[in-house]
């Protein structure tokens, strides 16, 4: 069994109008792909799915696409769900 540790999650934008919240501690398995960690999320706030594909993490503040990539988190680690940089 993948031991779990305590995340600390911030939400930015329509994230966090949607989640209700700035910020939350979650617990998480250790390891845990992106996408898995996104419907974590879900779970505690199902209206984040209208937003999924308009939102990227950052994870100990380096961008995460949600996919399929592995994560190894640990206990007091910060995802951030941020929409998307746009500049110019």
């Amino acid at each position: 069994m993948v031991p779990r540790c305590q995340i600390e999650v911030l939400y930015f934008a329509k994230s966090a109008e949607i989640a209700g919240v700035r910020s939350e501690t979650i617990s998480v398995p250790q390891e845990i792909k992106a996408s898995q960690l996104w419907k974590e999320l879900e779970t505690l706030h199902p209206g984040l799915a209208d937003v999924r594909n308009q939102v990227i993490f950052a994870v100990r503040q380096e961008y995460v696409e949600l996919g399929d990539q592995q994560l190894l988190l640990q206990p007091g680690d910060e995802v951030a769900v941020i929409p998307p940089i746009s500049g110019g």
